[in-house]
């Protein structure tokens, strides 16, 4: 039995029908912020580590661990399947895992914690053709979706995550150039990669003046971006993408539509749910604008596959493990396209009355990717830790 598994490791695992068991010992309100989901229900436990202690009995803490286990967990933690234990930085879920393995159990310590597990990326190839490449870039434990458009030796990014590294690793394995960067939006779930990315490779950065203005501060950007106008057109290589102005998530929010083959939604349509018009602060007003820019959306024609910026569940992903459906697909399994097709009022109302919790954080979130606030890496960390919540919520 190998002592630890690392976040490439685990995420395989929860793609396969194998069953196993998650024992998290962070604390309580850190697990129900965030824990690891797969794409069937994972039996998991969470009892936090001092609790274990504590609770134990025993001078000695790992005396105390082994007596609380016995006394209490024996029936709850399965020794005929894996047992894969969480921490927040893998150092006390190692502690764990030694004594579970001790005492007969199959336990692996998930290496690096959640800390690793929160920059894990994936990546699949969408499409790839002789004078076209896509990619999806996955952030799993976040579920944010960048992409990656190739043709003719040249590149663009759309939507690029805070790790620019990984995209210079494929630009470079690619042999491929950067020609501009694009953001369909101000993000306020994630740190953007956009501006640092298409200053590292000398490039121009695309977004929509709209979103140059912090929607609750009321200030201008503090670095330069090229405008991304209503229909601009983006040639690269020997394809074209088509700025698509869809506002309701942000005033500035866009969609790209790549040959009117491919839709790169960004936060408008995701898989089982649609963006969210509050974040802004304009709940009631934004609504009508989102409402009118999804009916544009819904418009095109029904065998365009949509690439969103988000997903809220594994279980969105199709049968290669890619986030994406035609928009035929969508309107039958889409809970937010179904009430955009209806009357404003009613959409209206099924919106407010779905809105999840503003997350305070979204805030800070928006004045980096303006330029209006600098944070390190510990701060980032802390800033995007948990799923995003760009969705509103459905059934």
């Amino acid at each position: 039995m190998e002592k630890g598994i690392s976040p490439s490791q685990l995420y395989k695992l929860l793609g396969t029908e194998k069953e196993f068991f998650l024992f998290d010992v962070r604390n309580a309100d850190e697990f129900e912020r965030w824990h690891i989901e797969g794409k069937t229900a994972i039996p998991i436990l969470n009892i936090p580590y001092f609790d274990l202690i504590e609770k134990g009995g025993k001078e000695d803490f790992q005396e105390s661990i082994i007596n609380f286990i016995k006394a209490n967990l024996s029936r709850q933690l399965p020794k005929d399947k894996k047992i894969v234990i969480v921490c927040a930085k893998g150092e006390t879920s190692a502690i764990i895992a030694e004594i579970l393995r001790n005492l007969g159990y199959q336990a692996a310590s998930l290496s690096g914690g959640m800390k690793s597990w929160g920059e894990f990326y994936d990546r699949k190839t969408i499409i790839t053709l002789p004078h076209l490449s896509i990619f999806q870039l996955i952030r799993i434990s976040r579920g944010c979706l960048s992409y990656v458009i190739v043709s003719d030796g040249m590149a663009t990014v759309i939507d690029p995550l805070k790790n620019i590294q990984l995209y210079i690793d494929l630009f470079d394995e690619l042999n491929v150039k950067p020609q501009f960067i694009l953001d369909t939006h101000a993000h306020a779930d994630h740190i953007s990669g956009g501006k640092e990315l298409a200053v590292r490779f000398g490039v121009p950065y695309y977004l929509h003046p709209y979103d140059g203005i912090h929607p609750m501060d009321m200030l201008p950007a503090k670095f330069s971006y090229e405008p991304s106008w209503i229909d601009k057109i983006y040639r690269l290589g020997s394809i074209k993408l088509q700025a698509l102005h869809i506002p309701g998530h942000t005033l500035g929010n866009q969609a790209f539509l790549l040959d009117n083959k491919y839709l790169f939604s960004g936060d408008s349509i995701f898989i089982r749910s649609i963006a969210r018009p509050d974040l802004g602060g304009q709940a009631k007003t934004w609504t009508a604008l989102h409402y009118e820019s999804l009916r544009k959306l819904l418009e095109l024609p029904t065998d365009i596959l949509v690439l969103p910026a988000h997903f809220s569940s594994l279980q969105e992903a199709n049968e290669t493990q890619i986030f994406s459906h035609s928009l035929g697909e969508l309107k039958k399994i889409n809970e937010g396209l179904m009430m955009a097709q209806k009357p404003l009022e009613e959409f209206s109302q099924y919106i407010l009355g779905s809105l999840p919790q503003f997350p305070k954080e979204y805030i800070d979130i928006k004045r980096i990717n303006i330029g209006l606030l600098q944070v390190n890496e510990e701060q980032a960390a802390e800033l995007e830790l948990g799923k995003n919540i760009c969705a509103i919520n459905h059934k």
